[in-house]
């Protein structure tokens, strides 16, 4: 099972939105200065991906709660990802080449692949999507941010 911490924004009615910020690799190598991965984490986008998951515990904002994924959810999501327009691209390509004989044709015939094979993609992943083994579920809440308090006695 995956597993990613997030902090809860609201709970409102059994759903909680929480907030997961993207986390990079390039904290923890030393090769930061020579590296271009780092140059481009830096210049790109900061987001944080906001999700609602179902939560029959009430949550306060600010909580802490731990979301779990399966394995092979997740890998079947990157198999269709991934590979559904590569398979359009290979077979569009083919088939133009074949019936135009032209490098110029294979070329449309493999672009148009590519983007039929990006909407089938997302025509099948909104279709599965919805599916309970397909979404993150809550497997550890922390404690609120104000419920635990540390008072210190003065000597």
């Amino acid at each position: 099972m995956m597993r990613e911490w997030a902090t809860v924004v609201t709970w409102q009615d059994g759903i909680a939105t929480l907030h997961s910020e993207v986390k990079t690799t390039c904290n923890s190598c030393s090769a930061r200065k020579g590296c271009g991965s780092a140059m481009l984490n830096k210049l790109g986008p900061k987001n944080a991906h906001v999700m609602q998951i179902a939560s029959e515990k009430p949550l306060q904002p600010g909580q802490r709660v731990e979301l779990g994924i399966r394995e092979s959810s997740l890998l079947g999501s990157a198999l269709l990802v991934y590979m559904t327009p590569l398979l359009g691209l290979f077979l569009l390509a083919g088939l133009f080449q074949m019936l135009f004989h032209t490098d110029l044709a294979a070329a449309c015939g493999a672009l148009l692949g590519g983007i039929g094979g990006f909407i089938v993609a997302k025509g099948v992943s909104s279709r599965f999507g919805d599916r309970e083994a397909f979404q993150p579920i809550i497997l550890n809440v922390m404690l609120p941010p104000d419920a635990l308090r540390v008072e210190q006695e003065s000597l």
